[in-house]
């Protein structure tokens, strides 16, 4: 089997280039994708952070300092709940309010920008098979190797 010729290349393949072209325009506004991804995931309520590390698929120390940086550019403020000191909520801040709007428009753009470029049915087939292998992956169980064998 060859590396560039597996289905896994392929798919870290593209999603490098998307992050990489997500990045590249985040960055002339301020922050960066992973950022704009938990901007986007943040709700006019208040988000709590266990809510934003579910839906963004952020690990907690990665997401502890996203949050931190997008603390410190004005973008979020954090409150803990009253009545339980264990629950903090996020909330944005004006700043953060446009920085999302800003986000949600590069989203809704390259999304406009990918779906001109294939057919209905190549976009409906993608998502089909994006789905499946996202199904097949978090099945999947490895077997236990002897390590015995491997030498």
């Amino acid at each position: 089997m060859n590396q560039d010729n597996t289905i896994d290349y392929f798919l870290k393949a593209a999603w490098q280039t998307v992050a990489n072209k997500y990045n590249n325009i985040a960055s002339q506004h301020g922050f960066t994708q992973a950022a704009g991804y938990i901007l986007i995931n943040i709700h006019k309520d208040g988000t709590p952070v266990s809510q934003i590390a579910n839906s963004t698929g952020v690990k907690t120390t990665s997401l502890s300092r996203v949050l931190n940086n997008l603390e410190a550019l004005g973008f979020i403020y954090r409150e803990t709940s009253t009545t339980d000191k264990r629950s903090v909520k996020v909330y944005l801040t004006p700043l953060g309010v446009e920085k999302r709007r800003v986000a949600k428009s590069v989203v809704r753009g390259f999304n406009e920008y990918l779906e001109a470029q294939l057919t209905e049915k190549e976009r409906v087939q993608l998502i089909k098979m994006l789905a499946k292998v996202n199904d097949l992956a978090g099945d999947y169980e490895a077997e236990p190797m002897n390590v015995l064998e491997l030498k």
